[in-house]
């Protein structure tokens, strides 16, 4: 079993920066592909960035490339989504999500989820 809380998430200027971070409860956090997801209102959820955990190779939508960078720190249980060059439209509810195997892009057969920090983009 494993459990993600996310914090960082806030109220940014356009072209600011934030640092989401991810708690993992689990001793074989390491061994988890994890993975960033977003849902702004009245929107699909969409994937925004993985790193797997045998390569460390992240993968990025081409709407954040450039700009946001996922890592991960093993010996902290944590993940981490750099938002640099913010803008209004990355505003949503980003999800921490974690699986054993690899993260579907599509957002389905992920074991765990986040329960979702808010982030704010103002113009």
């Amino acid at each position: 079993q494993v459990q993600l809380v996310e914090s960082g998430g806030g109220l940014v200027q356009a072209g600011g920066s934030l640092r989401l971070s991810c708690a993992a409860s689990g001793r074989t956090f390491s061994r988890y592909a994890m993975g960033w997801f977003r849902q702004a209102p009245g929107k699909e959820r969409e994937f925004v960035a993985a790193i797997r955990w045998i390569s460390g190779n992240t993968y990025y939508a081409d709407s954040v490339k450039g700009r946001f960078t996922i890592s991960r720190d093993n010996a902290k249980n944590t993940v981490y989504l750099q938002m640099n060059s913010l803008k209004p439209e990355d505003t949503a509810v980003y999800y921490c999500a974690a699986d054993p195997r690899e993260i579907n892009y599509g957002g389905s057969n992920i074991d765990y989820w986040g329960q979702g920090t808010q982030v704010t983009v103002s113009s």
